[in-house]
């Protein structure tokens, strides 16, 4: 059997969890995706899957051999790829993902606008509000918020956010200014539990957790928290980009700006690798200059607030 299509195969049963999925995915009989799987057990001496009425599960053995596969056929494509020309001329699909409210509000604009001066790129963008791995989720490109642990990642600073507690003016003009952060256990706080946010609200450079944090509100999405704040039910924290509308608008207030911990660095990352195709150097390099120009990234002017 050509192991490469097997390896294909593979790989696409691992991600879709599936015998049956596979098969449909990639157009082949169910019989075709079991003899290719069975033929590399066969092949390695291993089993890779466990297989039940209701599931199909990776093995110890078959989680590395699928990463193997992964790089294997990822160098293939990639050396096809340059003998063919296309790391001179953007083309393909190109995947970029994002925090959800930072991909609506700057990354969908430079998206579009990228498409817009090749066209023979198609784009395909997953906001998350947490973390994927770019090279299971075959993603080219990432922006992230916050500090990066060391990795194999290409990453370009683009600018920084700060992370801000603020309330409806009526709900301050109604409870009065909390002058500290000790002051908020007084106070009614809303917490994000959808992200990477952290539900400890910590301060100053130190960044020391408030020794009280009882939320009355939870909510899994950042909008639907700053939502409840702007109808004065209590106080939120976001960062700086996530609240510009309704500070602008007057519906909100930041609060405690002496007490912010420091500004976290925000990237554009892609993985590593000997050929980096023109659509992802391409995209990088346009959305780099972009972000770089956008004043949230780089200010607090942009709020109405002192600069950090």
């Amino acid at each position: 059997m050509d192991r490469l299509q097997c390896m294909k195969v593979l790989v696409k049963v691992a991600d879709a969890g599936s015998f049956a999925d596979a098969a449909r995915a990639l157009h082949m009989s169910p019989p075709a995706v079991t003899r290719a799987v069975a033929f590399l057990e066969e092949v390695t001496g291993a089993r890779l899957f466990l297989r039940s009425t209701r599931s199909v599960k990776l093995t110890a053995q078959g989680r590395h051999y699928v990463e193997d596969c992964r790089r294997i056929l990822s160098d293939i494509e990639e050396a096809e790829a340059s003998a063919g020309g296309s790391y001179a001329t953007p083309s393909g699909m190109l995947t970029v993902t994002a925090p959800v409210l930072f991909g609506q509000y700057h990354v969908m604009p430079i998206m579009t606008e990228f498409l817009g001066l090749h066209p023979a790129v198609t784009g395909r963008v997953l906001l998350f509000d947490r973390n994927v791995n770019l090279v299971e989720e075959g993603i080219d490109v990432a922006i992230r918020i916050g500090h990066l642990p060391d990795s194999s990642y290409n990453a370009i600073k683009v600018g920084t956010v700060r992370r801000v507690v603020c309330a409806a003016p009526a709900y301050l003009d109604r409870y009065g200014l909390p002058r500290t952060p000790t002051d908020l256990s007084h106070y009614t706080l809303i917490a994000n539990t959808g992200s990477s946010t952290p539900l400890e609200w910590r301060f100053g450079a130190n960044s020391k957790p408030l020794a009280v944090f009882e939320p009355r509100l939870f909510c899994n999405t950042v909008a639907a928290a700053i939502s409840a704040a702007v109808s004065g039910w209590g106080l939120v924290r976001a960062l700086s980009y996530q609240i510009v509308e309704p500070v602008a608008d007057g519906q909100l207030r930041v609060i405690l700006e002496d007490y912010e911990e420091a500004p976290l660095p925000v990237h554009v990352m892609h993985p590593e690798g000997r050929h980096v195709s023109a659509k992802t150097r391409a995209f990088v390099d346009f959305a780099v200059e972009r972000l770089r120009q956008t004043p949230i990234l780089h200010a607090g002017s942009a709020l109405g607030l002192k600069g950090v």
